[in-house]
Formats: structure tokens, C-alpha cells, sequence
């Protein structure tokens, strides 16, 4: 008779700490945030990291750059929509926390109704497919106001069906758990994805596509269903923002949308799991803050997406690791001068930068206000000379001083890096 042995791994305790400060961030939030405001702010910011991580289960796990993910999240939000009405007719007998799951499955059926077409080929092909279809749906949501509402856009009440333990979901802070609730469970579920076969299978494709089909897995069976699974999770997080605004139109399928969750994804970090967390979090802070205070908003934003691009491609989950890395080596102590200068000259670039931007647009859309503005607490002569050579002055010293900073700062750079590798072969040797 043959004994069995059982192994088991032990706990990981650094992801146990990660999941429970999540979770405790999501319980804590909206009593640090106490006003409306910050509810109605930190409701998005839970419905925008589930749309960005399962995006970024096509792009950063995938490697497929779909245009066209609003498709899924707004198809989402119309069945979610739809089903709120007929639950308030009474048609229905559902519970309101249930609808996003509605929206959910509506969106996996319209991925499984497009994404064999969508999947047939990967890289440039399938992104101007992707765009193909979401340009053909967001048309449709113009040409079918029976079920897309038109212009309009079709409106439900939330607070509406059964009522458990009191809770109608009419005050914003009842919302935000419920969507927290989601937001807890679909980033647990993506993350588990990960782990799966299936999604190091998909890396697989990511990575060598020809390996992969040499070993006898179909390639686009598995970017199907992939697909297939992120459009799920978008959908309910179209779903959780159909209750949330109460209002869905057009808009949520357009390819402003899509180019939105490209952007941030990219921003936060595609090649990392927490990466499209930060960039959703950037997202909300940029369409809901700093669309307040500037009507230049979208052009400071491709500009901080044009230098990402240019000197951090890997998103700000890649800066925040290299400065772990650093950390880890007792060497980021070295580089905190640097990184004072580094952020002092960029302040100073970004308000002479800021400052031109701001009079070119008061003279485009405010001429007839007369030609001052205030600006940082400054008086701004839009047509004066003195205004725009203080501005120039301004911005050209600091990038003259930035360069300056940047070049000392890589030269420490480097031999923090130099020092790191030779750790590593040390350590590895003993």
C-alpha cells in the first residue's frame, strides 16, 4: 500500500498584506472622503479600474490594441439600463445589485457575437478591426433610438425593486459599496485569470505567437476567449455605471471613450497587474478635476502622454517598481536631492508652459472678457508683451535647469544600477 504525501505551499504573506490594504482602502475611502463629491468621485474611480483591467487583459496580457472597447463597457451599460426599467415596471423580479451581472453577460454575448470576426488576426489588423467595429456600433446608436435612446440617451431610477436591510441605493455612499463590492471581486477574478492557463497561454501568444501554434494550441481560440472574458468585465462595469448615473447615451460606445481606456491603461502601466488601477484612477482625477480647473485640459494631458511615451513607456507602475528595485539595495536615500530638483524644474517648465497655454486660449474662446486672466494667483496681460516674454523666460530657464538636473541625476542613475548588478552577481555567487 502506497503512502500519500501532501504538500502545501506556503502563504504568501506580501500578497495577503496587497489584497487586505485594498480592501481595507475600499472600506475606508468614503469615510475620509465624507462629502458628495468625493463619493460620486471615488464611485468612478471603482467602476474605471474594472473597465481598465479587463482592457488590459486584451492589451497588456494579450498584446491585441483594441479600439474599440467602449463597445463592450457601453453595450453594458444599455442592457444594464434596459434592465433597470423593466425591474421598475415591475416586469422583472430582480435585485438592483444583480443588474450589473445582467450587463455583464449582455456584453459577453456581444463578444461572443463579434470577437470571432474581431480575433481572426492580432496585431495592426486587429486594431483596425476593433476600430471598424465600435465606429459601426456607435453609428448604430445613432440610426436605432428604440433601443439606443437617440441623442438623449435612455434614463432609469435606481431606487426601484426590493429594498434589503433598508438599503435602496438612493443615498451615493450605498452605491460606492456596492460598486466597491464589485470592484473587490472582478480585480480578485482578473488577477486569478492571470494564474490560470489560460492566461499564461495568452502571454504565450503575446509573446510568440509561432511557438505557440508549433505546440498545437490555436491561436485565435485563445484570443477568442479572452476576449470573450474581458468583455464580460467590462460589461458589468457598464453596468455599475448605468445605476451609477442613471443615464446612459451614445457616448458610452464612442471611440472617445475607447481611445480614453487606451490612454490611462497606458499611462498606469500595461505590463503590470496594478498598472490600469493607476491609470484609472488618473482617468477620473483628469475628466472630473482638471477638466475644472482649465479648458485645456486635453491638450496637458497628451502632452503628459506624449512624455510617458518618450521617457517612461512602462507606464507609472514601471517608475514606482524601478524605485522598489532601488529601495530594496538601500540606494533610494542617494536619490532624493535628484528627484527634489528633478520635480522643482519641472514645476517650473510646466507654469511658463502653462502659462502660454492658458493666454492662447483666453484669446481663442475669452477675447471678449478683455485681454487679462489670473493665472496662479497672477495677473496675465493676454496681448501684452511682457506677459508672454515673462512666460517664455520662465519656461526656458527651468527646461535649462531641468537638463542640467536630468543629466546629474542620470549619471547617478547609472551607478546605482551598476552597483545593483553587481549585488546580484555577488549574492547569486554566495
Amino acid at each position: 500500500m502506497t503512502q500519500q504525501f501532501y504538500q502545501f505551499k506556503p502563504l504568501n504573506v506580501g500578497r495577503f498584506l496587497v489584497w487586505s490594504l485594498f480592501t481595507v482602502v475600499l472600506v475606508i475611502a468614503p469615510l475620509v472622503f465624507t462629502s458628495s463629491l468625493g463619493h460620486t468621485i471615488l464611485s468612478q474611480m471603482g467602476i474605471a479600474i474594472i473597465v481598465c483591467l479587463s482592457y488590459n487583459m486584451l492589451l497588456g496580457q494579450g498584446g491585441m490594441l483594441s479600439f474599440g472597447h467602449a463597445v463592450y463597457s457601453g453595450m453594458g451599460s444599455f442592457l444594464a439600463i434596459h434592465t433597470l426599467n423593466q425591474v421598475s415596471s415591475g416586469a422583472l423580479p430582480l435585485p438592483v445589485s444583480l443588474i450589473p451581472i445582467a450587463g455583464g453577460l449582455a456584453s459577453m454575448l456581444v463578444a461572443v457575437l463579434l470577437g470571432w470576426v474581431t480575433t481572426k488576426k492580432a496585431a495592426t489588423p486587429f486594431a483596425m478591426i476593433t476600430m471598424g467595429v465600435g465606429e459601426l456600433v456607435w453609428a448604430m446608436s445613432l440610426m436605432f433610438p428604440e433601443f439606443f435612446g437617440g441623442e438623449g440617451g435612455i434614463s432609469g431610477n435606481r431606487v426601484t425593486g426590493s429594498k434589503p436591510f433598508g438599503i435602496t441605493y438612493g443615498p451615493q455612499i450605498q452605491l460606492y459599496y456596492l460598486i466597491a463590492i464589485y470592484t473587490l471581486v472582478c480585480t480578485a477574478l482578473m488577477f486569478a485569470f492571470t494564474r490560470t492557463p489560460l492566461g499564461r497561454m495568452l502571454n504565450a501568444v503575446r509573446d510568440n505567437p509561432e511557438r505557440v501554434e508549433f505546440v498545437g494550441y490555436d491561436t485565435q481560440k485563445v484570443r477568442y476567449v479572452a476576449f470573450i472574458i474581458a468583455a464580460f468585465f467590462a460589461g458589468i462595469s457598464g453596468g455599475l455605471a448605468a445605476l451609477n448615473f442613471e443615464i446612459v447615451t451614445s457616448e458610452v460606445v464612442s471611440g472617445y471613450r475607447s481611445g480614453a481606456y487606451l490612454l490611462f491603461t497606458f499611462l498606469g502601466g500595461a505590463t503590470f497587474f496594478f498598472g490600469p488601477i493607476l491609470g484609472a484612477i488618473l482617468m477620473v482625477l483628469a475628466f472630473v478635476l482638471l477638466s475644472e480647473f482649465t479648458q485645456a485640459w486635453l491638450l496637458y494631458l497628451g502632452l503628459i502622454f506624449l512624455f510617458m511615451v518618450m521617457y517612461a513607456p512602462g507606464g507609472v507602475a514601471s517608475l514606482l517598481m524601478m524605485n522598489l528595485r532601488v529601495a530594496a539595495f538601500g540606494k533610494l536615500r542617494q536619490l532624493w536631492v535628484s528627484y527634489l530638483a528633478l520635480a522643482v524644474t519641472s514645476l517650473i517648465v510646466l507654469t511658463g508652459a502653462a502659462a502660454m497655454i492658458e493666454m492662447t486660449y483666453h484669446l481663442q474662446l475669452h477675447a471678449a472678457l478683455g485681454n487679462e486672466l489670473r493665472f496662479m494667483g497672477a495677473t496675465l496681460n493676454a496681448k501684452g508683451l511682457n506677459s508672454w516674454f515673462g512666460a517664455a523666460f520662465v519656461m526656458l530657464t527651468g527646461l535649462g535647469l531641468f537638463e542640467l538636473t536630468r543629466r546629474q541625476f542620470v549619471r547617478e542613475w547609472g551607478e546605482i544600477q551598476e552597483y545593483i548588478e553587481k549585488e546580484v552577481k555577488r549574492r547569486e555567487l554566495l
